[in-house]
């Protein structure tokens, strides 16, 4: 292959993939609003003909699957940026949960979309699980968690205030309510020390 033949194939898979980008940004725009909306809307909102689309994402399902295997990518890439192995265990905590909540905003209908669970986004789930997992297996190994906790109930505790700290009341009304470092802190310090007096 030619220089210029190799140039011009990055440039078509650079173009590709903004292609791939802009639908899966419109998609989700656009589902969150109506989560029946058709392909053609999708298309449009992308800036796109329904033909690009459709070369792109042979049918709704193989969409709803490439928007779930993004979001769960960039939810691993949240929690390594946050370099979790590299901090004490609560300072982690919060770097990755305000991370998480970051992508987790940006992506509101696909992350709480259950129906396209494909192979590929098993195994991203399962690896976003095993960070998790992780986090708090050191956590009760720095004494954040008491010794005999139930490490898969707090997990789960967890994955549920992440998802009511974006649901807050009123917080649609308030900007700064949606803040992702404050919601972090709101998070982490209800999972370890609950609603009880501060000892």
């Amino acid at each position: 292959m030619t220089r210029q033949e190799t140039d011009m194939a990055r440039a078509l898979r650079a173009d590709a993939e903004r292609s791939v980008r802009a639908i899966l940004e419109a998609a989700e725009r656009v589902l969150a609003q109506d989560a029946n909306a058709p392909m053609e809307q999708i298309a449009e909102a992308a800036g796109l003909t329904r033909i690009t689309v459709h070369r792109r994402f042979a049918n709704r399902q193989a969409l709803l699957e490439a928007l779930t295997v993004s979001a769960k990518e960039q939810l691993i890439d949240a929690i390594e940026d946050a370099r979790p192995d590299a901090a004490p265990a609560l300072v982690a905590l919060y770097r990755v949960t305000a991370n998480v909540l970051r992508v987790k905003s940006n992506w509101r209908f696909t992350l709480s979309h259950t129906n396209a669970h494909s192979e590929a986004a098993a195994a991203l789930w399962a690896e976003i699980d095993g960070h998790t997992r992780e986090l708090l297996s050191r956590a009760q190994r720095e004494g954040l968690l008491a010794p005999d906790a139930d490490l898969d109930w707090t997990r789960q505790v967890y994955y549920a205030l992440l998802g009511e700290a974006l649901d807050r009341p009123g917080a649609d009304a308030d900007p700064a309510a949606q803040d992702s470092d404050m919601l972090a802190t709101l998070v982490i310090d209800t999972l370890l020390h609950g609603a009880g007096p501060r000892g």
